[in-house]
Order: C-alpha cells, then structure tokens, then sequence
C-alpha cells in the first residue's frame, strides 16, 4: 500500500558534496533569466557559498526524497537606515517538476528564521513582473514595496 502523505520537504544548508545537484539547480534558476556564466563563475560561487566568510552569500537547500529539489542564496548586508544588518534574498528556484509541494515557502522560511536567528529585523528580495507564479507565493508571505529597480547599463 502506498503512503498518501506528501513526502516532507527537508531544508539544510548547502554540502560540498551538493555540487553538482546544486549546479543543476543554479543553471535551470539562470536559464529561466535567460543568463547563462561560464563555468569559472559557478566554482566562485559555489566555493563562496561554502565558505566562512560573512560577507558572502549563504545557501539552503530543499530535498525532496534525498534530491535537492530547490535553492536560495542569501546575504547579510549593512543598511544606512538600520543599526542591525538586513537580509537579501537574492536566488530562489524549486525544480519546475516540483513545484507547488511548498519547496519555495520552505527555503524563504528558513531564511526568515536564519534572519530572526542573526537579529535582521528585514528580508527583501526582487522578482522580475513576468514571474507570475512566483509572485503568487510573494504575495502571501510577503509585501510587495514601491520600489523600483535602476541599474548601471
């Protein structure tokens, strides 16, 4: 007989040994940006998100059935308007295979509580307007700002 209940999802921080699953899920993040890095990039920042550095970004990880199904990246930054450091939340993916099974509220959750855990009384992140489906979630765990993004070109 088969077990009606939905597998759990398992978040942790990222392992050295999750590079390739991790690899996978990162490219699959870009590719839906259509953004695509050489490889030397992927090692910076796979051995950035393994190391001890504060200033760096940080990662979990979900998994599903013992397959990392999602990611995010994150970092502790300084903020002109607080005395605390505040937190970006700067990559997020679930496999699309996946989605829908909580992977994402999962990994924004544990940064939530990483944040509460390092006394960040924020977490803001950034959403292109198109990603409807992800702005679904935003939507109910977050508050959308008035906000709007300039870069260098």
């Amino acid at each position: 007989m088969t077990d009606p209940r939905p597998t759990p999802v398992v978040v942790r921080p990222l392992r050295a040994d999750d590079r390739a699953a991790w690899g996978a899920l990162w490219q699959g993040y870009l590719a839906f940006y259509e953004t695509e890095l050489d490889e030397a990039v992927y090692d910076s920042t796979f051995a950035r998100l393994l190391g001890d550095d504060p200033q760096d970004f940080s990662c979990f990880v979900a998994e599903r059935d013992g397959v990392l199904a999602g990611l995010t990246h994150y970092l502790f930054h300084r903020h002109a308007w607080k005395v605390e450091q505040v937190c970006y939340l700067q990559d997020l993916f679930a496999a699309p295979h996946l989605r829908g099974l909580g992977i994402g509220r999962a990994l924004i959750e544990a940064v939530y509580a990483e944040a509460d855990r390092q006394g960040a009384p924020s977490v803001y992140w950034l959403t292109q307007e198109f990603n409807h489906t992800a702005r679904a979630l935003y939507d109910r765990i977050g508050t959308q700002t008035p906000f709007i993004r300039y870069q260098r070109p």
